[in-house]
């Protein structure tokens, strides 16, 4: 599960599939489900993706984040970009798109790239959280080099960012859980605190953890 949009008393919970692959080890594509009752139960929307795979998206689509901005269905999600051998192993790239909807269930894709790799160490992106707050967008994600790290870019329209990764707010600790890793964000809000759920070490094998927001003042 990535994101879980509330509208017209109906609950949209977007989430990712994982299919085993034959020519490259998985597949992965963004789905929906969907509830009538206050969020008890979901059903699926279809049995298809949400995102099936076309000329925008060939390889794959995941991690799907979705708010409504006046009026309008925003979606960033992760799309893959190719496959590669790597030391004679299959390896994923895939990196963040942006695409449309009037509805939450049928999405217009044009293929643009808002969050692209920044060296050829970067190939994966994972997992973005995105809110708007005074005037500007605010995006916090995942991404993978030699390991994974919180990153963080802000933009003006959601349609162009600027990574701005040494302000993300959270690094790896210095030993324990969460020392080799941190990946995954999610923000909210609480007693007029800021908290990030976030996971850590082998992709949260230990937990989830809980970082606090400290001010600068």
């Amino acid at each position: 599960m990535s994101s879980i949009v509330s509208a017209q008393g109906r609950q949209y919970l977007y989430y990712t599939g994982w299919m085993l692959g034959v020519t490259v080890p998985f597949y992965l594509a963004a789905g929906l489900a969907i509830s009538d009752d206050g969020g008890a139960t979901f059903h699926r929307r279809s049995q298809a993706p949400l995102l099936e795979r076309n000329e925008s998206d060939p390889f794959l689509t995941a991690s799907p984040f979705v708010m409504i901005d006046n009026g309008l269905w925003r979606m960033w999600y992760v799309s893959g970009s190719t496959w590669a051998l790597v030391n004679g192993t299959p390896r994923h790239s895939y990196h963040i798109k942006y695409a449309e909807s009037k509805d939450g269930v049928h999405w217009t894709r044009s293929g643009l790239v808002c969050l692209d790799y920044a060296s050829d160490e970067e190939y994966a992106f994972a997992r973005p959280y995105v809110c708007y707050d005074n005037g500007r967008y605010r995006m916090w994600y995942a991404i993978r080099g030699q390991r994974y790290r919180i990153g963080y870019a802000e933009s003006a329209d959601g349609l162009t960012w600027t990574r701005l990764d040494n302000e993300c707010g959270l690094s790896a600790s210095g030993s324990g859980w969460d020392s080799d890793m941190v990946e995954y964000p999610w923000l909210f809000g609480h007693n007029r605190r800021e908290y990030m759920l976030y996971n850590g070490d082998n992709y949260g094998r230990s937990g989830v953890g809980l970082a606090v927001w400290e001010s600068a003042d």
